[in-house]
């Protein structure tokens, strides 16, 4: 008895409940029969739509997962990538939707790959400064603030973008660096470690000074300059002896390399005039010309037609 009113139950859900459910899902566009047919019905655009919600959350979850410990400002620079691949899967799904219908896809597969390699030959350095962007942002090799060297320009980055990062030159400039310079060429980054950087003011004076006296000047003419630090120590060095002069070097630290190129030049004026008030002097380059004759010069002012 109970085994009868068991097999009834389960009749009815299958014959009344599930087979309404099954015949509604069935619901929609048929067209043709056999291996050609196309069955666009409930049931699939719900698993489309169900697929959409699933993907969209997917993404979302992945993102919060590997932007959870940027700063807001970083996160919000992968919105963009995560669009563009969601976009991407919502194509996939949609291509597999359309072959689940019965729909031939072949030839949309095909177009759709000559398509993507196109325009990877075409946006690959795009795709790099993209990428380059991504690997700054997650390994902080550079910050804002940072000041960098990039192709002989120095300048201060206020900006960074997936694709570019901004710096200002020391003469107010925009410069608009592509991101895949930093992963591809070699940049110096004057901040990198710490904020004090090692700067010198090479100099040369003629053979015969006081090197002793030139030492002491040097040492004098930084002591008190603007902007650079009591410690680390300055300190002078005998670099090497010249072709016209004996050369030296004064070296001192600062903690803003952006301004260097006015704390040099205030530096070398003093010494400038500290030399001339020390009778120090500052040589140009000189030559010695030694001309060597195997006979004796003759110059004869006779002109070719008086000749006889």
């Amino acid at each position: 008895m109970i085994q009868e009113q068991t097999e009834k139950i389960k009749e009815i859900i299958e014959d009344d409940i599930w087979g309404s459910i099954k015949e509604f899902l069935n619901l929609g566009f048929h067209y043709g029969e056999g291996e050609k047919s196309i069955h666009i019905t409930i049931g699939l655009l719900l698993l489309l739509t169900a697929a959409f919600f699933i993907t969209s959350f997917f993404l979302r979850w992945i993102r919060q997962f590997f932007t959870r410990k940027m700063e807001n400002d970083d996160k919000l620079k992968f919105v963009s990538i995560f669009k563009f691949i969601k976009y991407v899967v919502y194509i996939v799904v949609i291509l597999f939707t359309m072959s689940a219908a019965g729909i031939d896809i072949t030839i949309l597969i095909t177009a759709s790959a000559a398509l993507f390699v196109g325009l990877g030959l075409a946006l690959q350095e795009l795709f790099q400064d993209i990428i380059g962007g991504i690997f700054i942002i997650l390994d902080k090799s550079l910050r804002v603030g940072d000041i960098v060297e990039v192709d002989n320009r120095v300048g201060k980055v206020f900006e960074i973008k997936l694709r570019t990062t901004r710096a200002i030159t020391r003469d107010d400039k925009v410069i608009i660096i592509p991101n895949h310079k930093f992963i591809s060429d070699i940049v110096y980054n004057y901040t990198q470690n710490h904020k004090t950087t090692r700067e010198n003011v090479t100099i040369g004076v003629a053979y015969g000074s006081d090197v002793q006296l030139v030492t002491k000047i040097l040492e004098g003419v930084v002591q008190n300059q603007r902007g650079v630090l009591k410690n680390p120590k300055p300190f002078v060095l005998f670099e090497d002896f010249g072709d016209s002069a004996l050369l030296f070097s004064l070296n001192f630290f600062i903690s803003d390399s952006f301004t260097d190129p006015r704390i040099k030049s205030e530096i070398r004026y003093k010494i400038d005039a500290e030399f001339r008030d020390n009778n120090v002097v500052i040589p140009f380059p000189q030559r010695d010309l030694h001309i060597f004759q195997q006979k004796p010069f003759q110059y004869s002012n006779v002109k070719n037609g008086d000749k006889e």
